[in-house]
């Protein structure tokens, strides 16, 4: 669709034959319930200009409720005289011009500018609509639909055809994105696959060429790679996210949150609420990013509580200052340490974290570590253990991980419950608390 047409030719191509952009911009008059030889022959200018902004506004209730991207666009329609130096083919009678204003910008541009993916979208939706109109059953076989659309659009698409198209009409089509496969209805996809091209032994005459089969096991890697993307969106949108999300750094920091969680709750305490989701992000260098990236979704609540190093302070003040989240939701393990600077791990007695590190490093270790032996003066104390590495190392070149006394902890918490210290407890239950609060 080209979003402009004459509409004396228009009409005179009505009667013969059609242009394709005539197809999706008829199936657009036609959804603003509009008439050609009206727009040619009004009878007075307020009642055009009545029409004009009637279609308009339903042209718009229509259309771009299913255009999530950009809530501010209107779509208008102007009819003018033709001018001499208008497009070739509109040089006489009288044009319709399609023209998309942005209330946010205060500018409208042509219909016929806008990005490729908006006019394929626009252009779907205005053809189905005149295809509504047809009598008798019908059914959709679309190829790649939504190839210029990025994924929310596509996601917009899959909506419009699960609401708009599917209550009414068999819909088929092929897709090699993971945006317009969807997750909630994995027994809807036949996969599509030639199995000769990557074969490397000869294939029985009956295997050749392409076949459609609904067993993802009977796929190759490349032809499920469309499922694997939405299920592993899907995945991530539920698993690790949530409408209350706690970004964290890492998968100890999860361990350890849910394990003293469960240990609160057992001992009648306040433990973290199973309203929390909590997201493990891959480092703090990552946690800038994931707050904006779910801080930006709609209805979802954000905070993190993370580690704090004196270098990283700037960083996560940034957080609220860039308002990427509110400062009440911002939380370091410093706050419930009462040191400057703090891990996880210090969230501990000192004591009771020593003995992760001797039960899992063990066999590792010359002897068990005992707090005498972390003579470097830090309130952090991960960089006493890594002072403490560095003069004596730990057997067959091992390396020390933060991970593994978490693991460990997981796997003997049965027995290590019993004796973690009342401090531990309260410094836990105090940051849960604060959590909590925030969703009342």
């Amino acid at each position: 669709m080209t979003g402009e047409v004459n509409i004396e030719q228009l009409r005179e191509r009505k009667k013969g034959t059609l242009l394709d952009s005539d197809r999706p911009m008829l199936g657009l008059i036609g959804i603003a319930r509009l008439s050609l030889d009206q727009l040619i022959s009004p009878k007075r200018t307020e009642e055009l200009v009545s029409k004009l902004e009637g279609a308009s506004n339903h042209l718009s209730r229509q259309i771009l409720k299913y255009w999530s991207q950009n809530q501010h666009l209107h779509v208008r329609f102007d009819v003018r005289p033709a001018q001499p130096e208008d497009p070739e083919g509109m040089r006489s009678g009288t044009n319709l011009w399609g023209r998309v204003y942005d209330s946010i910008h205060e500018v409208s541009t042509r219909l016929g500018t806008r990005s490729k993916g908006f006019l394929w979208f626009f252009s779907f939706l205005a053809w189905f609509s005149q295809q509504k109109k047809e009598v008798g059953p019908l059914v959709l076989l679309l190829d790649e639909p939504g190839l210029v659309l990025h994924g929310k659009a596509q996601g917009d698409l899959l909506r419009y055809i699960e609401e708009e198209l599917k209550p009414y009409h068999q819909v088929i089509y092929t897709t090699h994105s993971p945006f317009l496969v969807d997750s909630q209805h994995f027994e809807r996809v036949r996969i599509v696959e030639d199995r000769s091209i990557d074969a490397e032994v000869e294939l029985a005459v009956e295997e050749k060429g392409t076949k459609v089969f609904k067993e993802v096991l009977e796929a190759g890697e490349g032809t499920l790679f469309p499922l694997q993307g939405a299920l592993g969106f899907d995945i991530a949108q539920t698993l690790f996210v949530g409408p209350n999300s706690l970004i964290v750094e890492g998968v100890s920091d999860l361990l350890y949150l849910q394990l003293m969680s469960g240990i609160l709750e057992g001992a009648g305490r306040e433990g973290l609420s199973d309203k929390w989701t909590i997201t493990p992000v891959g480092g703090s260098d990552k946690v800038p990013t994931f707050a904006a990236l779910l801080g930006s979704q709609k209805k979802m609540r954000v905070a993190t509580l993370i580690d704090i190093q004196a270098k990283d302070r700037q960083a996560v003040e940034n957080l609220y200052k860039r308002k990427l989240l509110q400062k009440k939701n911002v939380f370091t393990f410093a706050d419930f340490t009462s040191t400057t600077e703090a891990d996880i791990e210090d969230m501990f007695e000192i004591g009771f974290y020593l003995q992760l590190v001797n039960g899992d490093y063990g066999p590792s270790l010359a002897a068990p570590i005992e707090e005498s032996d972390l003579t470097e003066h830090h309130s952090r104390v991960l960089v006493r253990l890594s002072k403490l590495f560095e003069r004596k190392p730990l057997k067959g070149n091992a390396r020390f991980s933060h991970y593994r006394p978490a693991r460990y902890f997981v796997e003997n918490v049965s027995e290590l419950a019993k004796s973690i210290p009342m401090e531990t407890l309260d410094r836990f239950e105090a940051a849960f608390r604060q959590l909590n609060s925030l969703i009342g």
